[in-house]
């Protein structure tokens, strides 16, 4: 087997997933501060496998879909979060907690619509940007695209239907990122009763 195709195999056994729950906030930071430094050679990787740039931002979402509904449940066990009265503090608890959390950023908050489900999260520091450089032909490459995946699948499992976009991305120059959220849908808890089913047997 050649050098190369050798590279090529190991960079395809990466993992791509936040490290599980552990037992010290340390190892925790460690495992948080690996995944930020590896990020950029997940999109790298992404670029050499897939031919568009659609197909990318698709996989990047999946991924980070994928990390969002196993990351909720040590989200809550570490931040003690009560239940959100509305989608305005599920938002901010987004952007305090969450984001300060898993990525030590807090964005801000802001552009509410007039009916309160519909907001933008702007991040003045990207973590995850690093030292990359993104090829002039991938001008349509969502570089951030997996922390959208990951809000979308984490509120997937506390019964919230997120619409998330990457609207601005600074890895093409803006100034900041900016991740917009639309509430679409709050799925209700559906309990399931079993009734007692009465036979008779007859003779």
């Amino acid at each position: 087997m050649s050098q190369q195709s050798s590279r090529r195999s190991e960079k395809q056994k990466i993992d791509w997933r936040l490290p599980s729950t552990s037992s010290t906030a340390s190892a925790h930071h460690m495992g948080n501060e690996l995944f930020i430094l590896t990020y950029g050679t997940l999109v790298a990787q992404l670029c050499e496998d897939c031919k568009r740039d659609e197909d990318i931002n698709k996989e990047l979402d999946k991924i980070g879909h994928n990390i969002g509904t196993r990351l909720v449940e040590d989200f809550l066990a570490r931040s003690n979060i009560t239940q959100c009265r509305n989608f305005h503090e599920t938002a901010e608890v987004i952007a305090k907690v969450a984001f300060k959390m898993y990525l030590g950023v807090t964005p801000r908050v802001t552009f509410w619509n007039q009916a309160g489900d519909d907001c933008s999260l702007f991040l003045e520091k990207n973590p995850l940007m690093g030292y990359v450089e993104i090829p002039d032909k991938h001008s349509y490459l969502l570089y951030s695209n997996m922390i959208c995946g990951i809000l979308r699948g984490a509120l997937k499992m506390v019964r919230l239907q997120v619409d998330i976009q990457l609207l601005q991305d600074s890895v093409k120059d803006n100034k900041v990122t900016e991740i917009r959220m639309k509430l679409m849908r709050r799925h209700k808890v559906v309990r399931i009763v079993e009734k007692e089913q009465k036979c008779s047997v007859g003779t």
